[in-house]
């Protein structure tokens, strides 16, 4: 049985994972509008893999029995400047992202609640998988220029991504 102080947490992480998909579709709909459908798709992506992280949350209270409470979601910016710009943010986003979850593990580890720490390590390794794409993305901006030839270049590889959907526990 989950704590209230750990049902809350989670429910406020449900919230976080909420905002970035919310974030990140805005982000897809700015890249849109400039004419960069690769960078869109990637953003949409990414706005339907958060949707699977709320998700994910989501249906662990569920099964515990606890009480899920939906807040209301932020509206995200409608502007995000150039790609480079676009990514830091990104990448800032998932860095806080990242301190949100180690600070749900730290909650599970000083209430000793076990069974959501394993729940929440499958997290952990995703974060660490989030920002090493941002990075990387980053580093291609940073090397390509944001103009012609190389943000065209990776404007196409970041259309090639898709979608899939994680593997639930015990598949």
């Amino acid at each position: 049985m989950l704590s209230e102080k750990m049902t809350d947490a989670l429910n406020e992480q449900i919230n976080r994972e909420m905002y970035s998909a919310y974030l990140y579709m805005a982000m897809s709909a700015a890249s849109s509008y400039k004419g960069l459908d690769g960078f869109s798709n990637w953003f949409m992506v990414q706005y339907q893999e958060e949707m699977t992280h709320a998700m994910r949350i989501y249906d662990y209270l569920k099964g515990q029995g606890a009480q899920i409470e939906l807040k209301a979601i932020e509206q995200p910016p409608k502007e995000f400047g150039t790609p480079l710009e676009m990514f830091k943010a990104t990448l800032e986003h998932e860095q806080f992202i990242t301190r949100s979850i180690n600070e749900l593990v730290t909650l599970a580890n000083e209430e000793k609640d076990y069974a959501t720490n394993i729940f929440l390590q499958w997290f952990v390794t995703e974060q660490i998988e989030e920002e090493s794409n941002d990075n990387e993305i980053i580093s291609k901006l940073q090397l390509a220029g944001e103009e012609g030839n190389g943000l065209f270049m990776i404007d196409k590889e970041l259309e090639a991504r898709v979608f899939t959907p994680p593997a639930q526990e015990g598949q």
